[in-house]
């Protein structure tokens, strides 16, 4: 499989992250969604990273539907964490509070770093301030019952609350303050520090 985009997106990144994770070998190309559109346009006419080809040229959008392929058709029966199925709630709770972190903190950049300044609408960058606190909130509180989020095995809701960490501090430090969730930042540090996140890091 072919794994399109750059890993500076959460959404790549997570998507990577877990094909490395189930052990399922695919070939990573850094394709930029902007400077290099055509080439990526080339490959998916609709742009969106990640996208994904399957052995059989099918190509794949959406992160989530990705990692559902993987799992699904090549996997091979490995699986992500946790393994106690009554905690499989809470799993996905936190991966979609992850997501809507990601979400927040994307359009935040994009509004900043594509409108005209002159142009940005101050009111709309506080909401989706208010939201992206919001899910920090959430997930800050939910997982100080969750010492299983990085394994073994490793959850997805894990792999995704780490990258959206890692890329929040990165991209909107002035906006997110990562020590303001400590539980966050301390699952984020262990998580960066392990070899499979040192492999394909947020770049």
């Amino acid at each position: 499989m072919r794994l399109i985009g750059m890993l500076d997106s959460p959404y790549v990144r997570r998507t990577a992250l877990t094909l490395a994770a189930l052990e399922i070998p695919f070939a990573h190309e850094p394709l930029s969604v902007f400077r290099q559109y055509d080439a990526f346009a080339a490959i998916n006419p609709v742009v969106k990273a990640p996208t994904a080809v399957t052995g059989d040229g099918v190509v794949l959008l959406d992160s989530t539907l990705i990692i559902d392929y993987a799992l699904k058709a090549l996997a091979g029966g490995r699986t992500l964490g946790p393994v106690d199925l009554g905690l499989t709630a809470l799993d996905v709770r936190l991966t979609g509070l992850g997501l809507a972190a990601c979400e927040k903190a994307v359009q935040t950049v994009y509004e900043r770093q594509l409108r005209p300044a002159e142009k940005q609408h101050q009111p709309w960058l506080d909401r989706v301030a208010g939201q992206l606190g919001a899910a920090l909130s959430a997930i800050e509180a939910d997982i100080a019952s969750a010492d299983w989020l990085l394994g073994p095995p490793l959850s997805e809701a894990g792999i995704t609350l780490a990258v959206a960490a890692t890329f929040i501090a990165a991209m909107l430090p002035d906006v997110v303050t990562l020590a303001d969730y400590p539980r966050l930042a301390a699952l984020n540090a262990e998580a960066e520090a392990t070899a499979l996140f040192r492999a394909w890091p947020h770049e």
